[in-house]
C-alpha cells in the first residue's frame, strides 16, 4: 500500500485466501485491506495516537438512514455525553476530493449533527467546524485534539 500523508503506524496484517487483511482495533476484527480501508485505519490511528481520542468513543463503518436510504459512514467520534463530535469521510488515495465528497458528508451530517467534519483521501485532509445556528462552517488548519 502506498505511503499516506499521516505519521507512520504499525498495523497488524495477515494474508488469507489470496487477500490481505488489516486488523481494525475498533471493530476488533480483520477486514480486507482495500485502499479506502488503508486510509480509514490511518485516520483511526491518527485520532487515537496523535490527537488523544479514546478508542471507546470511536465507531467505524456503521449504518445510517439518509432520506430513507441506507448509507454507511466511515468514522464517527462521540463526545462523552453521546453527541457526535467528529464525522469522517474516507476515500481511497486515488480518489480526488471534490464538491461531491463534501455534499456526501453534508448529507450524512444532516442526520448526525456532528460538530466537526473531516474529509480525506489519505493525501489531502480537510476539516471544518460546524456552526448550526448561523448555518455556516469554518475550515480549520488541523483536526482538534480530544478534550474532555
Amino acid at each position: 500500500m502506498q505511503a499516506l500523508n499521516f505519521p507512520k503506524y504499525s498495523f497488524r496484517l495477515k494474508s488469507s485466501e489470496n487477500s490481505l487483511y488489516i486488523f481494525d482495533g475498533i471493530r476488533k476484527k480483520f477486514v480486507v485491506l482495500q485502499p479506502e480501508e488503508w486510509v480509514r485505519q490511518h485516520v483511526v490511528h491518527f485520532l487515537v495516537f496523535a490527537k488523544g481520542y479514546p478508542k471507546s468513543l470511536i465507531n467505524v463503518e456503521k449504518q445510517l438512514v439518509v432520506n430513507k436510504l441506507k448509507k454507511r459512514y466511515d468514522i464517527v467520534v462521540f463526545n462523552p455525553d453521546g453527541k457526535i463530535h467528529l464525522l469522517v469521510e474516507c476515500k481511497a488515495p486515488e480518489v480526488k476530493i471534490t464538491q461531491n465528497t463534501f455534499d456526501q458528508i453534508a448529507r450524512y451530517n444532516y442526520a448526525l449533527k456532528s460538530n466537526y467534519l473531516m474529509v480525506t483521501n489519505g493525501m489531502e485532509h480537510y476539516c471544518c467546524k460546524m456552526d448550526f445556528e448561523n448555518e455556516k462552517y469554518q475550515f480549520l488548519k488541523e483536526i482538534p485534539d480530544f478534550s474532555r
